[in-house]
């Protein structure tokens, strides 16, 4: 039997807040032990790193794709279960999300807000039904979820938008989420 897959997307830098990192390598050591398998984005660098680094140390199968031209800025953690390099960036998420059964969102910047929407946009087209998880430590994604009741209110968005992922407030409340989400997946 294929072991779940957990798509994280998150910071390449570890931010400023300490909670961030706890978080990130609290859900890394929560992933070994549900016996699910790390999908992320191949860094060795911010949250990222923590994740890997918390799994890989708590016996979890580890997926990582990174593109090359991020090899070095990223410190590409080779050490993985399996290291894939992509040829960009659209190639690296659509590797993760192909190789997933569910995606959790932590702290990020940029980047992880791009895969946030990505994976939110594709699944508001109806392309696919894997949940969608925002870990919210310490109300990170506060202003996100603002954002998003502001464009449904401004008519840009329908309100079914919000029923697309789920915000989940610490690593706890996202094992039991998951886990629920992921069973769900099994019988239906």
């Amino acid at each position: 039997m294929q072991l779940p897959s957990i798509c994280v997307f998150c910071g390449s830098r570890p931010g400023s807040n300490p909670a961030h990192v706890a978080t990130a390598q609290s859900f890394g050591r929560e992933i070994a032990a549900q016996k699910w398998r790390l999908v992320y984005g191949a860094g060795d660098v911010g949250l990222m790193g923590e994740v890997a680094r918390a799994a890989q140390g708590a016996g979890a199968t580890t997926l990582g794709v990174i593109p090359v031209h991020l090899l070095g800025l990223e410190k590409g953690k080779r050490d993985l279960t399996t290291f894939v390099i992509t040829e960009d960036m659209h190639e690296r998420k659509k590797v993760m999300f192909m190789n997933s059964d569910a995606i959790v969102v932590l702290p990020g910047g940029a980047g992880s807000l791009d895969e946030f929407f990505e994976v939110l946009t594709w699944a508001q087209i109806g392309l696919h039904k894997k949940p969608i998880f925002l870990l919210d430590t310490d109300g990170y994604w506060q202003p996100l979820l603002a954002l998003i009741d502001h464009i449904i209110r401004e008519g840009f968005a329908d309100a079914s938008l919000k029923s697309q992922f789920s915000a989940v407030p610490d690593v706890p409340a996202l094992t039991e989420a998951l886990t629920a989400a992921l069973q769900a997946r099994l019988t239906a």
